[in-house]
């Protein structure tokens, strides 16, 4: 015999601290339904109390939901390692990923992050389980949202129109954070992403493969200064990539190798850089020039290569 079971499982989900953060309550009617037997399966609210008290852990030192740089001042040592958990991470956007900048010098200036293409109201979700440790106005960046992650990492999300999140706000992996803009100092709308670590910016694309396989590029991977320098990259192409597994291959990868270029006529050290896949940085520095020093054809400059 077949009984109509009229229930309504009521679910209570909280993902923040504080006590001025609603609780999301979700209505789920099953009185349409015939069961014959009925099975619903409860998340472990141990399990769930767990990961909250993980993410609330990493609020313990330099939690700062004011300022975008909460680690002014404390000094980070080279090599560093960052570990993950797993070998992919959700795409912080829910379409194909175009790059449209780089991790570089850009313009005078460094450009501490890379920027992915989107529509205005395109939605940006987390990378990664974290807790939300600023979520406001950043001059320059426009309307921002920077993740916390257990690695010790921060992923920031920048140029968005709207927030989904506030600070202190505990985040699932692929979590709506908020949607996609130009605010800020933005030519266009896109997606300014940067990966912080004790408020210093890494070269994304280190870390991270941007295709569709959306891949961690080594679950333990080691991080040296020239990963970290926007002058020594350019914001117009990838950096030529050597992923170091361990400290020792991190070490290795800091050997100069170098190369000697004979200026040729119409040669420029914009044109150099691009041509030799070298930063205009890296070649006045090894050759003790500026920027502004005229180049003459003959001249040889020595090009040294760090990855």
């Amino acid at each position: 015999m077949k009984f109509l079971v009229s229930l309504s499982l009521l679910v209570l989900t909280t993902y923040s601290f504080g006590q001025d953060h609603p609780t999301s309550i979700q209505l789920i009617d099953f009185s349409d339904f015939p069961f014959t037997k009925t099975t619903i399966k409860v998340e472990d609210s141990k399990a769930m109390d767990g990961f909250n008290d993980r993410m609330l852990a990493l609020t313990k030192t330099n939690w700062d939901t004011t300022t975008y740089n909460p680690y002014k001042g404390v000094k980070v040592d080279f090599p560093i390692e960052i570990k993950f958990d797993d070998s992919i991470y959700t795409p912080p956007i829910n379409f194909k990923k175009v790059v449209t900048s780089r991790y570089g010098w850009r313009r005078g200036r460094a450009h501490r992050g890379i920027d992915i293409d989107l529509v205005t109201g395109d939605s940006v979700v987390s990378m990664f389980d974290g807790i939300i440790r600023f979520a406001k106005y950043s001059s320059g960046h426009g309307r921002t949202v920077i993740v916390r992650h257990s690695n010790g990492l921060e992923t920031v999300y920048a140029h968005l129109s709207k927030y989904a999140v506030k600070a202190n706000d505990i985040v699932k992996q692929g979590q709506l954070l908020g949607y996609g803009g130009a605010t800020g100092n933005a030519r266009g709308s896109h997606l300014h992403l940067v990966i912080n670590y004790k408020g210093i910016s890494i070269n994304p694309e280190y870390l991270f493969d941007f295709s569709e396989q959306n891949m961690v590029r080594s679950k333990n991977i080691w991080i040296t200064k020239n990963w970290v320098q926007p002058g020594l990259h350019s914001s117009k192409r990838q950096t030529k990539l050597t992923i170091s597994h361990t400290k020792e291959e991190a070490l290795a990868s800091l050997e100069k190798r170098k190369q000697v270029y004979i200026v040729k006529r119409g040669d420029t050290l914009s044109e150099i850089s691009s041509k030799k896949n070298i930063s205009i940085t890296s070649i006045c520095k090894s050759n003790y020039i500026r920027r502004t020093t005229p180049i003459r054809i003959g001249q040889r400059l020595i090009l040294e290569y760090t990855f």
